[in-house]
């Protein structure tokens, strides 16, 4: 599957999500993470683009599940468009791709489409011989994402 085509259906799985607005913004999640009071959306500087997601993509440890899942597709898009010179965004999403999972659960939260494709994006990055996040995109699939993973418990 091509890397447009990774992005496509990343758009698709997450599009409920993504049209809401979050509850807090990666802008948000950045200010708490200076310990600051997270200010209210604001469209226009909130608006997702890849100037914003560099400055802020540290932010994302500090949202909800819903919020999560808003800017997952975005994150999504630019690691895979930067997966050979690498990325800051990259780096942070899949370190919200790793447990431990959090209370209330963002991992978990995902639909079934939400996982599949998770899982695509994580193998293009961890298998594209070109990618500069092989090692971390292999740990996270161990971890959380392959049958028989690390950390997740079997369903029944």
């Amino acid at each position: 599957m091509s890397i447009e085509q990774l992005i496509r259906r990343a758009f698709e799985a997450f599009a409920p999500d993504a049209s809401t607005r979050p509850a807090m913004s990666l802008r948000g999640g950045d200010a708490a993470d200076s310990y600051d009071e997270p200010p209210p959306f604001d469209a226009a500087l909130d608006a997702i683009t890849d100037d914003y997601l560099c400055r802020y993509t540290w932010g994302v440890g500090y949202l909800d599940p819903a919020s999560w899942r808003h800017y997952l597709p975005h994150m999504i898009e630019h690691a895979l468009r930067n997966h050979a010179r690498g990325s800051d965004v990259a780096d942070a999403l899949l370190n919200s791709l790793r447990p431990p999972d959090r209370e209330p659960s963002r991992l978990a939260s995902l639909s079934t489409e939400q996982e599949a494709v998770v899982v695509e994006v994580l193998d293009f990055l961890a298998f594209a011989p070109d990618s500069r996040h092989q090692d971390l995109a292999c740990q996270v699939l161990e971890e959380w994402w392959v049958p028989g993973a690390l950390y997740r418990k079997p369903s029944t």
